[in-house]
């Protein structure tokens, strides 16, 4: 889908129809529809021609594009279809392919982040309540998600967590202690930074922008994650994803600095 909007994007900037872009291509207005609807795939040499045709040259865009159309990996995510909703193997993808993951909690740990005891109380606390079958496969979902900050292949990782989301008792005093312990051994790896707002910090007026900003192979394949009331919106136009930046580098500014959030964190546990 990411592909498809990418191509309607270019084709739209250049000022053509897709009856045009079709013609260009020597191919019907409806296989274009098809590909810019995500609908159809399209193959690396008809890739690179519309690149051209719509005077596009920004060539490390193009390459990873052209990745995009050809990459056939059938993902872990995908023993997970028909069980989850499409965000989470949406989410799931962006994961395994992102290049860095910047995030901003205000309420809850965020789940890369979770315990497994943590993610089961979370999702316990959803309305209408799911079922046990479902409640097991969310948490297991979950789980297999943090492969993306764990092991060689790990990316890197920053979040600022603000002291809401670490005093929140998603459940009882152990599970609470147990997060904060896993964070605290979290943030000794080299790859993860993790960076606390307490309440009394001056100057952190982004108490609602909880957000999570994942970094594409290119800067305009970046794309954030908001959660709404029916799951998760995906945001990914240029315009935006500078907001976005700008405000990760705001809230990040005012934060603890690594070393003092450990400390934070270690006070917060011994308080549990």
């Amino acid at each position: 889908m990411r592909l498809a909007t990418e191509l309607r994007r270019l084709r739209e900037a250049a000022g053509l129809t897709s009856r045009q872009a079709a013609a260009l291509l020597g191919v019907s207005p409806t296989q274009i529809t098809h590909i810019e609807s995500g609908l159809a795939g399209v193959s690396e040499e008809r890739l690179r021609r519309l690149a051209s045709h719509y005077a596009c040259t920004d060539t490390e865009f193009i390459d990873a594009l052209v990745a995009m159309a050809t990459d056939r990996t059938r993902g872990w995510w995908e023993e997970y279809r028909g069980l989850l909703p499409t965000s989470f193997l949406d989410v799931s993808e962006l994961d395994h392919n992102a290049a860095f993951h910047q995030e901003v909690a205000i309420l809850y740990v965020p789940g890369l982040l979770q315990t497994e005891d943590y993610a089961r109380a979370v999702f316990s606390a959803r309305v209408p309540e799911l079922t046990r079958e479902e409640l097991d496969v969310r948490v297991e979902h979950r789980l297999a998600r943090q492969r993306a900050i764990d092991g060689n292949a790990a990316k890197p990782y920053k979040v600022v967590l603000h002291e809401a989301a670490l005093r929140i008792r998603v459940s009882d005093r152990a599970v609470c202690r147990a997060q904060l312990l896993r964070l605290l051994a979290l943030s000794e790896e080299a790859h993860i930074t993790v960076r606390a707002v307490p309440f009394d910090l001056d100057g952190f007026g982004r108490a609602a922008d909880t957000m999570t900003y994942v970094g594409g192979s290119v800067p305009k394949l970046d794309t954030v994650i908001r959660d709404v009331p029916h799951g998760s919106a995906f945001i990914d136009s240029d315009a935006q994803l500078g907001v976005f930046r700008a405000r990760f580098d705001k809230v990040e500014d005012v934060s603890l600095n690594p070393g003092k959030t450990r400390d934070f964190l270690r006070t917060l546990a011994q308080d549990l």
